[in-house]
């Protein structure tokens, strides 16, 4: 803590305070540092750009318009510090959460009867090996892994970097709630999507190209016409513009650590110029991108969990017996 009251927390800080590893605890700031640039800013704007295409056609050969925006916005928020992050999130995640929870919610309700067989076509389809032959049993697991860490981030260290500035006298009760953050989002969110998916068989009718966030937006479009599909463009933009100003804070996290407080203001400038070329190039690149960094950010943390283990064991045990 800064004398002026600033925090950063992190995997880095627990490598370097709680296990001496200095080394390996700059590797994970400088793994952050690049994820951000990857799960944080170029996946999120080229999402943006997805969904709004598969509204607006038109859009597809202006996505830098769509980046300069975002860019825009962004920087607007992540300029002025952790406090204004904290403000606009806490302002707009409540609403489109509601939006699409309510949205993914009618169409569950509308086809219940069909949610178990809809259930077992996700297992068949991901897991039994003659469906689509054995080499893509694994190859389901492995995208399954990838997008749950994606949707997640559980284990990779990012989300402490916020906790971490939690105004808590309670570290355990702080780590309670975040894992939460990964039933909430995998568990219930990600299945929900994918169960609306399965249940308005846009996974079988809809064009080989539509992928990702469009293919979400052709779901809900299927049972709420152009509305559904405007629902998910729009909640999606705010998925996607929460997120990176969430990022843009892990990100100066690791610069501050690497580099000294003066780099931050630096990084949020670099962070902002890199949407607009996140909202410019080809999906599956950006996707490549941000799994790399994704597992290379993962290492150094999972490497702390498991020599932390005990001492985590010791003062969960102490908190309980507490209350």
């Amino acid at each position: 803590m800064d004398a002026d009251g600033t925090i950063a927390g992190g995997p880095m800080y627990t490598l370097l305070h709680g296990l001496k590893m200095k080394r390996t605890a700059a590797l994970f700031a400088a793994f952050a540092l690049i994820a951000s640039f990857g799960i944080g800013n170029l996946v999120q704007a080229n999402s943006v750009v997805d969904g709004l295409t598969y509204i607006w056609p038109e859009f597809e050969a202006y996505g830098w318009i769509v980046g300069v925006i975002l860019s825009v916005l962004v920087g607007s928020v992540i300029l002025g510090g952790v406090h204004r992050i904290a403000v606009v999130a806490s302002a707009i995640v409540p609403f489109m959460v509601i939006v699409y929870v309510v949205s993914a919610l009618a169409v569950l309700v509308a086809n219940a009867a069909e949610i178990p067989a809809a259930l077992a076509t996700i297992f068949n389809l991901a897991l039994n090996p003659w469906a689509a032959g054995g080499a893509a049993v694994g190859e389901a697991i492995r995208w399954g892994v990838a997008r749950g860490l994606f949707s997640n981030e559980a284990g990779l260290g990012s989300s402490p970097m916020a906790h971490a500035a939690a105004r808590t006298s309670e570290p355990v009760r702080e780590g309670l709630v975040a894992m939460m953050e990964p039933f909430i989002d995998t568990i219930i969110i990600c299945t929900m999507t994918g169960l609306v998916i399965v249940l308005s068989g846009a996974y079988i009718t809809a064009e080989e190209d539509v992928v990702g966030a469009a293919l979400t937006a052709y779901a809900f479009s299927l049972s709420f016409g152009d509305f559904g599909a405007m629902i998910v463009g729009f909640g999606l933009s705010l998925f996607a513009f929460s997120t990176m100003i969430a990022w843009s804070y892990y990100g100066d996290r690791s610069a501050r650590f690497l580099f000294g407080k003066q780099a931050v203001v630096y990084y949020r400038f670099a962070f902002t110029i890199v949407i607009i070329v996140g909202a410019a190039v080809p999906l599956k690149l950006v996707w490549n991108i941000a799994d790399i960094t994704t597992i290379l950010m993962a290492l150094p943390n999972l490497l702390a969990l498991f020599l932390l283990a005990a001492m985590v064991q010791r003062m969960k045990q102490d908190y309980f017996d507490k209350i």
